[in-house]
């Protein structure tokens, strides 16, 4: 079914993008067209060099109440195989800062996709909730273990066995976001923080989400350090802070292929 005006939109800010999820008749609830959409987006974000971080947002204040379950049967049969959960694996693996920037509801996929991203910043009146054992699902495998990777076993399992929705406080207690801002601190909070990231070394960034992930095995980290060796970032950091100025860090990473 193709609901009107359901659609992810980009925005661009100098070294910062933004991908935008709208679908304002259903709070934002991501549709199959838009599951499908997100891993050709991030594809096109990550060949991108400009681009240093990637912000996900929701349009007209609320992040994504979920799933759009018109397609109930599609995502039941698919299992973890699911186009949610390929696009929630294809946002984690993306090889740059994500940041995810919510307020109102983040339910459900939209709470998948949250977590799946790097950072979580939330405005004071965001909701989170996790609902499969209200609605009789499966969550899927891998968002299950990622969940529990960040706010631990017991928090993981009450959010999944209740469904209940918990406020961006507890959420903030249990790991699950890492900053609460009033709501209309949320947007300069995070054009704050992206643009310090965008400022950082590239190189320290994209070796430390690849180690934090688990994704780097020692020949991989050997590699980050002879990279670290051979691209002078180290020595134009520590000159800068000895010069009481900013870095010019030049590190790009390699292109794909």
């Amino acid at each position: 079914m193709t609901v009107p005006d359901a659609e992810l939109t980009v925005a661009t800010a100098g070294p910062v993008d933004r991908i935008v999820i709208s679908n304002p008749g259903r709070r934002n609830a991501m549709t199959p067209a838009m599951w499908r959409r997100l891993p050709v987006l991030l594809d096109r974000l990550e060949a991108d060099e400009r681009v240093r971080v990637l912000v996900l947002a929701g349009a007209g204040g609320t992040f994504c109440a979920g799933a759009d379950l018109g397609n109930l049967d599609e995502l039941l049969n698919a299992g973890d195989a699911s186009i949610a959960v390929a696009a929630e694996e294809r946002l984690a693996a993306f090889d740059r800062p994500t940041v995810a920037a919510i307020e109102g509801a983040c339910v459900g996929g939209g709470c998948q996709l949250a977590v799946a991203c790097d950072l979580r910043i939330a405005a004071a009146d965001a909701r989170f909730g996790v609902p499969p054992a209200r609605l009789g699902v499966v969550y899927p495998a891998p968002t299950t273990r990622r969940l529990t990777r960040l706010v631990g076993p017991s928090a993981a399992k009450h959010l999944l066995f209740t469904a209940e929705l918990i406020d961006a406080e507890r959420a903030l207690r249990i790991g699950l976001v890492d900053e609460v801002l009033p709501p209309d601190g949320l947007t300069a909070r995070t054009d704050a923080l992206t643009a310090t990231i965008a400022e950082r070394s590239r190189l320290t960034i994209a070796a430390a989400k690849e180690i934090v992930d688990d994704r780097a095995g020692p020949a991989r980290v050997a590699w980050w350090h002879r990279k670290a060796r051979e691209s002078g970032e180290a020595r134009e950091g520590v000159a800068a802070a000895n010069e009481r100025r900013p870095p010019v860090f030049r590190w790009t990473p390699p292109t794909a292929g």
